[in-house]
């Protein structure tokens, strides 16, 4: 099922107030933290109020993901455990650095009977990540890996290789496009890091076009402030609409039924446009 991710919201797990108001929010996505945003003493409480708050639902039609902490620390395991347990449309797993993390929690969850709707969503952070992103990648070639996105995090990146976040990111960029690539190859998501300004709504939108253009599925948000540009921005536009709907009436002509290349207001147009123009057609739909 095709689904737009254009926005996907980071929610601390340990604040009440905010998973409350996500219920609201014109997010695609829902990620209630307990790693990061979460301070270690409020670890246990967050974990119980987030997986009370999936089971409660209310969300709507917004997909709902629980982060937990790497399973190498002292939280790991329990977050995994509640996480299950609550059933949550995706868990989104820290630091993947290898496709055996991805195998070992997905045997882990098809073991404990966890709900066939849970997916897995693995955070590349890591140089490691990086280097080994197609090994993981061709895990989602096993259904049982149930793993459906890659989530960006360009902070974490940063952060370890000692890369400056400049804007353009041309520190980044190969290891975008090389995650991409590998997603693509095997029927994976991708959504972007993260913008740390919150007051800069311009370099927000040059980052979503920038991310979109790279072949992107979405963004990461840190503030429901950024929610409308990262949805105006991975939507498909009114022209681009009207665009698909045209290639798509113009095959479906009786003349060109067995046509694999037609020319369409001056442009040459093959089947494969027609694909694209169907799925942008699905995405503006449910967007």
């Amino acid at each position: 099922m095709i689904r737009p991710r254009r926005s996907a919201l980071y929610m601390p797990g340990s604040n009440a107030r905010a998973i409350e108001k996500a219920r609201g929010l014109p997010a695609d996505t829902i990620i209630l933290d307990l790693e990061d945003s979460v301070a270690p003493d409020q670890k246990t409480a967050a974990r119980e109020q987030v997986c009370a708050a999936v089971q409660a639902g209310g969300f709507g039609t917004r997909e709902v993901v629980i982060r937990t902490n790497g399973m190498e620390t002292e939280w790991g395991r329990a977050d995994l455990a509640a996480a299950l347990r609550a059933g949550p449309d995706a868990i989104l797993l820290p630091k993947v650095s290898t496709p055996g993390d991805i195998t070992r929690i997905a045997r882990d969850l098809n073991a404990a009977g966890a709900p066939v709707h849970t997916r897995l969503w693995a955070m590349i952070e890591t140089p490691l990540g990086i280097l080994n992103i197609d090994a993981i990648a061709r895990t989602a070639a096993d259904p049982a890996s149930r793993l459906a996105v890659f989530v960006m995090g360009t902070n974490d990146l940063a952060k370890e290789t000692r890369a400056r976040l400049i804007s353009g990111r041309a520190p980044m960029i190969a290891w975008l496009s090389r995650s991409i690539v590998a997603a693509r190859a095997y029927g994976i998501d991708v959504l972007d890091g993260v913008w740390n300004q919150i007051a800069d709504m311009e370099g927000l939108r040059a980052e979503c076009e920038q991310g979109r253009d790279l072949g992107m599925d979405g963004k990461t948000v840190i503030h429901p402030n950024q929610i409308p540009v990262a949805n105006e921005i991975f939507a498909p536009s009114a022209a681009e609409v009207a665009w698909a709907r045209q290639v798509i009436a113009a095959f479906d002509l009786p003349e060109n039924a067995a046509k694999g290349a037609i020319s369409l207001d001056g442009k040459m147009v093959e089947l494969l446009h027609a694909d694209m123009a169907r799925r942008t057609l699905a995405i503006a739909a449910r967007a």
